[in-house]
């Protein structure tokens, strides 16, 4: 990794930032790809998924054979792993239900918000070299918890033309019934304009790679809305001299080791334990399978010094993370200070990968510094806010004249009119 003592704040915006590509190449590409979906449907998916996946596929549905052999091939220690953190995660998600917020704002003047499911969503699910299969638990037990109508859920296939048994599984045990063999742009593609196969959706959920993130930007141009422009992992660890360094190189690397473009930070106020976390970095990464990736993922990380308190702060806001891990002595000066953050681990036995799989939290959070506007995938993530209004004739009385006087300020006499009408009407009664 990278050491960094004491940077100044004029540095701090190139030191920041994050290893992504440019996106004008991918631009074009998703926008090409986009058009030759709009215009060929499934044909065009299967081109596609021959050419990026290596694999000819007849259809895209996965059967119900197919989903019941899946759960053959998963392991009951792994299926009561799934079925125990799929318990944690609809616990705290039904806790986040609200109920009707009524007023009265004046006398005869009601008003009301409700919410609604979105009625089509879309989950993206990567599989690649690592099947999320724990983000099926993160986005459909929402969805499901919310009343979402219709769920639909696309993987890539492997060569086979087959999708992860553990996908299907989980996919299977949170009753979403419509699965699609397809994956990366022309996934996001076939949901936002719909094909001969794949249902078009209202919104589309998932995380992917960064031509999956263009994608999903590219689909909100085309009236479909996403959970958040979510691209490469990211952690960020603020350790102090009371962090256990083994504990804190141990979420670097967790992070570290979803892909090359992964990108992982320690602040700390202590020199010795950003030397302790380096040396633990080169012990443990060398035992992992998937170290060749956690070591280019660690090219592109950073440790950084800094002397105040203060400091650390401003800078973790600035940066702005996905995950962020306090391992310190003053938990609520930095609780109290933060801002930016996608989610918050707290203490030394709190690891990244609780939230990742079974706390109970969401692991769809934003990236690339996103967090500064955007939240984590919840509940209301698949719901809308719908406002109500019932206004008696008293009511009318008490704002109509407040109606008139501002629409006419605004020009708009066809506004006035509606209340003009309706005050003449009671004067007449």
């Amino acid at each position: 990794m990278n050491t960094i003592y004491e940077p100044k704040r004029s540095e701090w915006k190139v030191l920041l930032q994050r290893p992504t590509q440019t996106v004008a190449d991918i631009e074009a590409t998703v926008n090409s790809i986009f058009e030759e979906v709009k215009a060929g449907g499934d044909s065009i998916l299967k081109k596609y998924t021959q050419k990026f996946d290596g694999v000819a596929l007849g259809s895209f549905i996965v059967t119900e054979k197919e989903i019941q052999n899946a759960v053959d091939l998963v392991s009951n220690d792994l299926k009561d792993a799934i079925k125990k953190a799929k318990k944690n995660i609809e616990v705290f998600h039904k806790a986040q239900k609200t109920n009707i917020v009524e007023v009265e704002t004046a006398e005869g003047v009601l008003c009301w918000q409700e919410k609604r499911p979105i009625q089509k969503v879309g989950l993206y699910i990567p599989g690649g070299t690592a099947p999320l299969f724990s983000t099926i638990l993160m986005l459909a037990v929402p969805a499901i918890i919310a009343g979402c109508k219709e769920v639909i859920l696309c993987s890539p296939p492997d060569k086979q033309g087959e999708v992860h048994p553990a996908i299907l599984y989980t996919a299977n045990l949170c009753g979403i019934k419509n699965i699609y063999k397809v994956g990366g742009i022309q996934a996001i593609a076939g949901m936002t304009f719909g094909t001969e196969t794949i249902p078009a959706v209202y919104k589309i959920f998932g995380p992917g790679n960064q031509f999956v993130t263009v994608a999903k930007q590219i689909a909100t141009k085309h009236g479909v809305a996403i959970d958040m422009p979510a691209g490469p992992s990211e952690l960020l660890v603020m350790a102090d001299n009371t962090a256990n360094a083994a504990f804190v190189a141990s979420d670097l690397l967790s992070q570290a080791e979803h892909g090359v473009d992964s990108q992982v930070i320690m602040i700390s106020t202590s020199k010795k334990m950003i030397q302790l976390v380096e040396s633990e970095i080169t012990k443990q990464i060398n035992g992992l399978p998937r170290k060749e990736i956690a070591k280019k993922a660690i090219a592109n990380s950073k440790l950084i010094y800094v002397e105040s308190k203060r400091d650390a702060v401003d800078i973790i806001n600035e940066y702005g993370p996905e995950h962020y891990i306090l391992c310190v002595a003053d938990e609520d000066f930095y609780l109290n200070q933060i801002e930016n953050a996608g989610s918050v681990f707290i203490g030394n036995y709190t690891p990244e990968s609780a939230g990742d799989y079974a706390s109970g939290t969401n692991h769809t959070l934003p990236t690339n510094g996103y967090a500064k506007q955007y939240s984590g995938v919840n509940l209301d993530s698949f719901m809308k806010s719908i406002t109500f209004q019932k206004i008696s004739k008293k009511g009318i009385q008490n704002i109509g004249k407040t109606i008139e006087i501002m629409a006419e300020a605004e020009g708009l006499q066809a506004h006035k009119n509606a209340v003009i009408l309706r005050l003449k009407s009671l004067n007449e009664e």
